[in-house]
């Protein structure tokens, strides 16, 4: 088990994606590198204000301790009295153009360790689109380059991945889909260390060729102030989906990680309006009925 070839192709998958989006944006990221007392540090990249991207930002984050939160080993009491690691890239994406969907994306690596027993570690990621319009294109593109991401590790793991991104990314609460999907995976050790390594780079290396053609088709399509709207209320989900229900926030913040990095995956602009209702047969009621429910979005 090669820890350091993890972390070099996470700072250079880190480099990867900002480049590609800088690329299309024309604006860089401003880099913060940081260090975390109890063990670890990592480096935050964020784009605010730019010619596409509202607000993005790309973490690279590596940290690391003697003991986990009780969250952490409620659910895996294997984990108990052994030292941790975590390194992984995780990415929020919110463009400026309502016609542009917000995109996340996460590729991470986790191990325990214990004198005189066999390590635990897995890995985990994924991606998944947070369209404010939907348009089928970009739904079949996005999951399609998902797909051949997952082709030469099992005919069985693009739809289990999609599935479990469905499952996951929903807002129980409200009973609504958060986006469109894509692929998640947590706690993946089946196929090996080298395999299920390959398996996470193929994942973190496909993200670009998922995410930017959809940036390119929409970039310049023009909206307004019902759209602009419609967008920040749509935010809202967003933000509540990471407060209360994101396993890597609610990791990040208990464990006593970096609060600005980890909250970095916020919109800068949202809003909030009491029980809305979109105008029926309205695009905005199309994203509702039609895009944000649980469909084979290749059938």
């Amino acid at each position: 088990m090669d820890k350091q070839a993890v972390k070099n192709y996470l700072l250079q998958l880190q480099d990867n994606i900002c480049a590609a989006l800088q690329q299309v944006d024309g604006e860089v990221f401003v880099e913060d590198s940081w260090q975390r007392p109890e063990g670890g540090g990592g480096r935050s990249r964020v784009l605010a204000d730019g010619n596409v991207i509202e607000k993005g930002g790309v973490n690279f984050s590596h940290v690391f301790g003697d003991g986990l939160p009780p969250s952490a080993t409620a659910q895996r009491p294997e984990l108990a009295g052994r030292s941790f690691e975590a390194m992984g890239v995780s990415l929020v994406i919110h463009p400026r153009n309502p016609m542009v969907p917000t995109s996340h994306a996460n590729v991470r690596f986790f191990i325990a360790e214990k004198p005189g027993e066999e390590p635990v570690w897995w890995f985990g990621g994924g991606y998944d689109l947070t369209p404010y319009y939907g348009n089928e294109e970009d739904c079949r593109s996005w999951h399609q380059t998902a797909k051949e991401a997952c082709e030469p590790f099992g005919a069985d793991i693009y739809p289990r991945f999609k599935r479990q991104c469905d499952d996951y990314f929903h807002l129980k609460h409200r009973g609504e889909p958060r986006g469109i999907g894509g692929l998640f995976y947590d706690d993946f050790n089946e196929l090996g260390f080298e395999q299920s390594f390959a398996l996470t780079r193929s994942v973190g290396d496909s993200y670009t060729a998922a995410y930017l053609p959809i940036i390119e088709r929409r970039r310049a399509e023009p909206w307004g102030e019902r759209e602009r709207d419609f967008q920040l209320y749509r935010r809202g989900r967003y933000v509540e989906f990471n407060l209360v229900f994101d396993r890597g926030t609610l990791f990040g913040l208990q464990s006593g990680g970096r609060t600005e990095s980890i909250l970095m995956s916020l919109p800068p602009l949202v809003s909030w309006k009491y029980d809305w209702q979109p105008q029926p047969g309205s695009a905005e009621a199309e994203l509702l009925d039609y895009y944000l429910t649980d469909r084979d979005w290749l059938a």
